[in-house]
């Protein structure tokens, strides 16, 4: 659908323009007499060529915008008012770009939540919908506050679970980096020296020597075969039956596993608590946590529960029987539907899985420092050794 510019004078006198998509020309005219603006000029803007690798826009920016947005609008500035102040103040230059069009869209006539459901990766569905439950219920300042505190804890636990995985990948790299530069570059100075002397070679050196002519003598097609196995994981990962499976093993594996479930509880209950304390129905709330879950196995399992419950079933049973969500969960669930307060356990649920969360990192941390240092200790320590034992039966002969 092309976009168009549009300028114009409102009933009062006041003049407007911004960016509006339509089918045709008349039929954004039509819109906007509608919305009791009297047309001046509309004009196809011109497409954009423009290549970028994502939004250029991180979480915490988004984050930033909505505590400052609920602040303002709070304290009891108009929306408009707000918008121009915030594209204004941002630092980042898409960002500033985004709110600036959002703005526009609202002096054209938009709704707030309309306006940002047209940039779905910043404002994605759980926002704008939380936006518009604010908007049709007359309490949007508390919503933006709520969606601010949300999205604060929602980063604070995502930067906890990178903060888990980063370390470790950290650590193996460079293991892997220490190692394949040992075998390529320190192990060939020990073969010319072991060539000249004649003896024969215990069996480590041998094993050793062995690798490393291996990767000397194949060193293009072992890069290449990597370049082409991790293409092919990225784009099985990215198929609908990859990620599914992905997630499975993610899940079954013995220490992360115990992690990812405990990230997605937390999610999952802090992203429902968060939409039915704002109005939305449960059935649209668990539609659009399922999409915003990051994990396709607990997504698939919220799924299964909105059709149980949309055929007149209660909540906790279709989550109890995927087996995806501890007992614990399930009860505390069940005990908020039957006493009324399911957002307020739901959010109790959320605080006590953010802890479990803390706990866990901690843990992860302090089982796999030693693991991959003694790891580390052997892979190197055994090459070191390999190349001195032919030196030790050198010496002893002498």
């Amino acid at each position: 659908m092309p976009v168009f510019e549009y300028k114009g004078k409102t009933l009062a006198g006041a003049t407007v323009h911004g960016q509006m998509k339509a089918n045709t020309k008349a039929d954004l005219e039509r819109v906007l007499r509608q919305n009791r603006i009297l047309v001046s000029s509309i004009n196809k803007k011109a497409a954009e060529i423009q290549i970028k690798f994502g939004t250029g826009i991180k979480r915490i920016e988004i984050s930033r915008f909505t505590r400052q947005f609920a602040t303002m609008i709070g304290a009891g500035l108009p929306m408009v008012q707000c918008l121009d102040i915030l594209s204004q103040q941002s630092e980042n230059k898409e960002m500033a770009k985004i709110v600036t069009q959002v703005k526009e869209s609202v002096q054209g006539g938009a709704t707030l939540s309309d306006a940002m459901s047209r940039h779905p990766k910043i404002f994605d569905q759980l926002y704008t919908n939380m936006v518009e439950a604010g908007e049709v219920g007359g309490a949007l300042d508390t919503i933006l506050i709520r969606l601010a505190v949300y999205r604060e804890k929602a980063d604070q636990l995502i930067r906890k679970v990178k903060s888990a995985m980063v370390y470790p990948s950290v650590i193996v790299i460079v293991a892997a980096g220490v190692t394949f530069g040992m075998l390529t570059f320190i192990v060939p100075v020990f073969a010319k020296m072991f060539a000249g002397v004649g003896a024969g070679l215990p069996g480590p050196t041998m094993v050793v020597l062995a690798i490393s002519n291996f990767l000397q003598n194949n060193i293009v097609y072992i890069f290449l075969g990597l370049i082409a196995t991790s293409a092919l994981f990225v784009w099985w990962k990215k198929s609908p039956s990859g990620a599914l499976t992905f997630d499975q093993i993610l899940l079954a594996t013995p220490i992360f596993g115990t992690l990812v479930r405990k990230s997605s509880v937390a999610r999952f209950t802090r992203t429902l608590s968060t939409l039915l304390s704002s109005g939305v129905s449960i059935l649209e709330a668990l539609e659009i946590t399922a999409k915003t879950a990051g994990n396709l196995v607990v997504a698939k399992a919220i799924n299964k529960s909105v059709l149980a419950i949309a055929e007149g079933d209660t909540i906790t049973g279709p989550l109890k029987e995927t087996g995806v969500f501890p007992p614990m969960v399930i009860q505390m669930i069940g005990v908020g539907e039957k006493t009324g307060g399911l957002d307020d356990m739901l959010s109790k649920i959320a605080d006590f899985y953010d802890e479990e969360v803390n706990e866990a990192v901690t843990a992860l941390t302090s089982i796999i420092e030693p693991v991959i240092i003694v790891f580390m200790g052997v892979v190197i320590g055994g090459i070191l050794i390999a190349m001195y034992l032919p030196m030790f039966d050198i010496i002893g002969k002498i």
